[in-house]
């Protein structure tokens, strides 16, 4: 499922317009990601939380040289589903 289709499910599931519902997507869409830059965590019962976990620096290896090639470190997403979705999936 992409973003549009996204968008017209939940437009069909709550029953509003499909420009209403695009507003409501994006408007999780930029929480979510204004929230993670900041450093929190979002958390949502049942479905799952977001956070942002730090992955230190490491050294790599070039696939066609050979040669050694630095990693930086960097902050990266992290989502883990929670119980309610895993029980749904399952």
């Amino acid at each position: 499922m992409n973003k549009n289709e996204l968008v017209s499910a939940v437009a069909d599931a709550a029953k509003i317009s499909k420009s209403d519902a695009q507003s409501a997507v994006d408007a999780v869409f930029s929480v979510i990601t204004s929230e993670l830059k900041k450093g929190g965590d979002v958390r949502l019962v049942g479905f799952g939380n977001f956070s942002v976990t730090k992955r230190a620096a490491t050294t790599g290896r070039n696939p066609q040289t050979g040669a050694e090639v630095k990693i930086p470190a960097r902050s990266v997403p992290k989502f883990s589903a929670g119980k309610g979705l895993k029980d749904a999936v399952n």
